[in-house]
């Protein structure tokens, strides 16, 4: 059983039902408990990254977090879930999980013609082989919703997509892989993704 964390940061029904249609089991839950002892965790998220903090802290779910990854517990991190993975985020500013190493920063963007925020499909490059990525080809497209990308230390960095200048959308360490775009929302190459998150066990790259 995968459980989706709910910390009010939206955007559960669409993982829930993504989760669904590859015939994963999963449930949402805001119980600390149960997230410090799931099989797996998918730690969604949209909005604002200082105030999905303070909720994760104010209700128990950062500590479990934390205990779940310690444990080797496979997550997926999505969007703000994935930046609050990172060390800290410029938006707040707001300290970070500290589970990947990096900061995540917001676009400064040179080109006039390029509107904050991103949205919509754009090509993924893998920069560095996961077993969650495998099978992706060049000019494969995900679907991105986000003012602030993960600047994550190289050794971390797994993919990249290009909005005015390269940035980090997919990164891993351990048990742990996040993306920046929404692979609930991104078709068939974002179900692939979450099926082989189904078959990951948290040690292979």
């Amino acid at each position: 059983m995968i459980a989706i964390v709910d910390y009010d940061a939206g955007n559960l029904r669409s993982v829930k039902r993504a989760c669904d249609a590859v015939g994963l089991e999963s449930l949402f839950t805001q119980d600390p408990e149960v997230v410090a002892r799931a099989e797996k965790i998918i730690f969604p998220g949209v909005g604002h990254a200082r105030s999905a903090m303070e909720t994760l802290t104010r209700t128990g779910l950062r500590e479990a977090m934390l205990e779940a990854a310690a444990r080797g517990t496979p997550i997926l991190g999505i969007c703000v879930g994935a930046q609050l993975l990172l060390d800290g985020s410029e938006e707040g500013p707001t300290e970070g999980l500290r589970l990947i190493p990096g900061m995540t920063r917001r676009f400064a963007l040179s080109d006039p013609n390029l509107k904050i925020p991103h949205i919509g499909w754009n090509e993924v490059q893998v920069v560095k082989p996961h077993f969650l990525l495998e099978g992706l080809q060049p000019g494969d497209e995900f679907y991105f919703v986000h003012s602030y990308y993960l600047d994550a230390a190289p050794s971390a960095l797994h993919a990249v997509s290009d909005y005015g200048g390269k940035f980090g959308c997919a990164i891993g360490r351990d048990n742990l892989f996040a993306t920046q775009f929404h692979p609930e929302k991104s078709g068939r190459f974002g179900l692939r993704l979450l099926q082989r998150f189904a078959d990951w066990d948290g040690g292979r790259c």
